[in-house]
């Protein structure tokens, strides 16, 4: 079934609201068997109607987001209206639940909220009880001639998501008479390219009869997708570990802090960090997790020297003799950490964020990492990431945390 999204909103081109409309579709459709084959975003206005036009030419379904309110610029319903031929009338049972809406909040509803309850002869009001616009389900042929059903939803997350679910979904099924569901499953892996999967596995992907399988790369990190039934996502998945698994954070799609947390928990074992450059960003990732709590003690930001002092008891002379940046004072940091917090495990980084405070010997992008365990060593390694200050703290982040996950793996 073909679906293409249009999202009105001239605020979403001006970058003020970010757009999360799109990838929450997508998972939710997916889920439904379905896909979103086009999505488009467009201004208020006439915008609307070229889109429209457009797309009930090519797809089953389109769903319109926004433009449902008062003013003078939400003007969507009048628009489908004219683009299908239909008359646009009052819809009595709209009406009364909007003069509901706002008799039932103590407030005077204006002549303006009125255009709320207009609807094209023939179409569905869709209830919408969490906001004053209702939604509108033209179903297809009504005009005689389109065979595109086309769904209006408020722009609204907290009205649209709701409406979705009771009204739009149940259609969709109907429409669409999925039997089978195709499932997906996402692996993440890190210290490895796009370009490692296209010379080690993709031939033999390919080969997989009923497979749907893709690539997304992130900083330190690349996913791969995979789509199909239950047995060829076990064959797909065998083939792809059988040459990466030492490179596999996850195979559920879980991020690499909710690995490290599940790992933790695991071997009933508790955590701290020490960082530098990274501001604590290492401690946010880990305490963005639901139940970090139970497994993660303490988070030290010692960015200048003097904390890496006074907080974690690295000697200031060894800072001097060796530099900042340097992998006796990330070790030092490391053991630091693990004795002040009394955790099973801690991770330390230091490291060049730039643009300046660079080197000839320690450029920007330098960092050293280091891992002290309770009763076990303590492993440093030097890290390179000449990128801008914020992907280096990110990319500093997931090369600690990955040599976390490792140490957690080995014992």
């Amino acid at each position: 079934m073909r679906i293409e999204i249009i999202n009105t909103g001239t605020e979403l081109l001006l970058g003020n609201t970010l757009n999360t409309h799109g990838a929450w579709f997508g998972r939710e459709l997916f889920q439904m068997g379905l896909r979103i084959s086009r999505q488009t975003t467009v201004p208020d206005g006439e915008a609307i109607r070229e889109s429209l036009e457009e797309a009930i030419g090519r797809a089953d379904a389109v769903i319109v987001t926004g433009g449902l309110g008062p003013t003078s610029d939400d003007i969507t319903r009048e628009i489908t209206a004219e683009v299908m031929g239909l008359e646009l009338i009052t819809d009595e049972a709209a009406l009364r639940s909007l003069e509901g809406f706002f008799t039932s909040r103590g407030r005077k509803m204006v002549d303006a909220n009125l255009k709320q309850a207009l609807c094209p002869v023939g179409a569905d009001i869709l209830p919408n009880a969490n906001g004053t616009a209702p939604g509108i389900y033209v179903p297809p042929r009504l005009n005689g001639r389109s065979n595109c059903a086309v769904f209006l939803l408020p722009g609204p997350p907290r009205e649209l998501y709701p409406m979705f679910h009771d009204e739009v979904a149940p259609r969709l099924r109907a429409l669409a008479g999925v039997e089978e569901i195709r499932e997906a499953v996402v692996l993440k892996f890190t210290g490895i390219g796009e370009s490692d999967f296209h010379h080690g596995v993709d031939a033999q992907l390919a080969a997989v009869p009923g497979l749907e399988y893709g690539y997304c790369a992130h900083i330190g990190e690349v996913d791969l997708r995979l789509i199909g039934d239950a047995k060829v996502l076990d064959v797909a998945r065998k083939i792809t570990l059988g040459q990466f698994e030492p490179f596999l954070i996850s195979d559920d799609g879980s991020s690499m802090e909710k690995t490290i947390v599940r790992l933790l928990k695991a071997r009933n074992m508790t955590f701290a960090t020490a960082e530098s450059c990274t501001g604590g960003l290492i401690a946010n990732r880990i305490t963005n997790v639901p139940g970090s709590s139970e497994v993660f003690t303490h988070g030290f930001v010692t960015y200048a020297n003097e904390a890496k002092t006074g907080m974690l008891g690295v000697p200031a002379e060894e800072i001097e003799t060796h530099g900042a940046v340097s992998e006796v004072v990330a070790r030092r940091m490391a053991d630091g950490a693990l004795r002040e917090s009394g955790a099973c495990i801690a991770v330390s980084v230091t490291g060049i964020a730039g643009p300046g405070g660079g080197s000839e010997d320690k450029p920007v992008g330098t960092a050293w990492v280091a891992v002290a365990t309770r009763g076990g060593s303590t492993e440093a390694f030097k890290i390179f990431h000449p990128r801008n200050r914020k992907d280096f703290k990110l990319a500093a982040s997931q090369s600690a945390l990955e040599a976390v996950r490792r140490r957690l793996k080995s014992i």
